[in-house]
């Protein structure tokens, strides 16, 4: 039986199970923010018009949290030029909705930085003739200098500078072409850290497939084709590693996760995760799955088994449209870029929360 979110009664029995000590102490509610208290009316850019999704966050401590978007007036792929699988991310109903000029409305954003209290102190302007479409921002977890990396769907590179902005370190990919050799991407989508400084993109839209770079931007190997079997993607969204070096996969358009050695042999998948966004290794070990299309988080151990989740869709305060990316902060903080609501949403941990339901990184 399946529900009409998309996930199978088997796997919520166990999250209903586990949540249900925490549930039995209120009567009512839902449980839709779990056990995060939502800010309300927290991003304030600034702008008097903001007409642009906010598709990738990543926070460098509570008081700096770096935020990037494309816009339906930017990107090479063009609306619908990926078919159903893509086409999430190419029409957006709340952009649609709003009178918003053309002309203002293809003034995208790059890269954005905003205060604790949701507020611009940063943009990166200076890059704007660099970056086509940024799709997603990254700060790995083993890098002392903290270098900030913006993967740029549009003109198929990815980009390593300083934390501040002010350099640029390294690209990878040949600006504005497409392939599917070791020097070109076709519209990458995310990224992950190694600890010994290699890293993987989600190559991705156009591609489908994981590529493995050095630390020096150098091709050291790859894996996946189009498909439905096993290592085969229908747009590889996101990527992650945990500390045994295995790679879980989000395979958005076959709603999947698929997990791989680090030189990319098959290993499982796990069916009937919808839409999957966004993945995340916890301090546990687990694995947090955000589904853009079911509009929730979701968190899994390292063998596939459902732990707890939460999450439910509107623009309400706390409401999920189409979550893409999360981080959080060195306080606890959780911040999700909320595509189609235009807006980068934070939520705090409610006072005596499940520490079991919190992303911890």
């Amino acid at each position: 039986m399946r529900t009409p979110a998309g996930w199978t009664l088997a796997c919520l029995l166990p999250a209903t199970v586990g949540a249900a000590a925490v549930l039995g102490q209120q009567k009512g509610g839902l449980d839709e923010t779990g056990p995060y208290e939502p800010v309300e009316n927290w991003f304030k850019p600034g702008f008097e018009r903001w007409a642009q999704p906010v598709l990738g966050v990543a926070a460098d401590t509570p008081d700096r949290i770096l935020i990037v978007g494309g816009n339906e007036g930017s990107g090479r792929l063009g609306s619908g030029a990926i078919g159903p699988a893509g086409d999430i991310l190419d029409r957006n109903p709340a952009r649609a909705a709003r009178d918003i000029p053309e002309a203002e409305a293809a003034q995208t954003r790059h890269v954005l930085v905003l205060n604790r209290d949701g507020r611009l102190i940063e943009e990166w302007t200076q890059w704007n003739d660099l970056i086509d479409y940024s799709h997603s921002v990254a700060i790995s977890p083993y890098d002392p200098e903290r270098h900030v990396w913006v993967v740029d769907r549009g003109n198929n590179q990815i980009h390593k500078f300083t934390n501040d902005g002010k350099t640029l370190v390294m690209s990878v990919g040949e600006k504005g072409v497409a392939g599917t050799d070791q020097k070109h991407f076709g519209a990458p989508a995310n990224i992950a850290f190694l600890p010994d400084g290699s890293f993987l993109v989600a190559d991705g839209y156009r591609n489908t497939r994981v590529v493995k770079f050095d630390k020096n931007g150098s091709f050291l190997l790859e894996w996946g084709t189009r498909g439905t079997g096993r290592g085969e993607f229908n747009l590889v969204h996101s990527v992650a590693v945990d500390a045994q070096g295995r790679v879980y996969v989000a395979d958005r358009g076959n709603n999947r996760v698929q997990v791989f050695t680090d030189r990319g042999a098959f290993i499982e998948e796990w069916r009937d995760v919808r839409g999957p966004s966004f993945l995340t290794i916890t301090r546990e070990p687990a694995l947090w799955v955000t589904s853009g299309t079911g509009n929730r988080l979701a968190k899994f151990d390292l063998n596939g088994k459902l732990l707890t989740y939460w999450g439910a869709a509107g623009q309400f305060t706390g409401g999920l449209t189409n979550p893409h990316a999360v981080s959080v902060d060195s306080a606890g903080n959780l911040y999700v870029a909320d595509a189609w609501s235009n807006r980068l949403l934070k939520f705090t941990p409610k006072a005596g929360a499940d520490r079991a339901r919190l992303i911890v990184q």
